[in-house]
């Protein structure tokens, strides 16, 4: 079974860039403090890159 990425937004997108807006957004995120389960594979790790500041990640085994 391939490893899984428990995804949390964390801190608020005001005053961050459209692009990074986007980017929460294409990960499936609407609500702060809201979590999604996404397969690990290296584009989700990309969009985990360009938004680690406002995200929490943990690994799913």
């Amino acid at each position: 079974m391939p490893k899984q990425l428990k995804i949390t937004w964390t801190k608020s997108t005001i005053g961050c860039p459209q692009t990074q807006r986007a980017t929460i957004k294409s990960l499936g995120l609407k609500k702060l403090n809201q979590s999604v389960i996404k397969e690990d594979c290296p584009q989700i790790r990309g969009q985990i890159n360009k938004v680690k500041h406002l995200v929490t990640v943990e690994e799913i085994e």
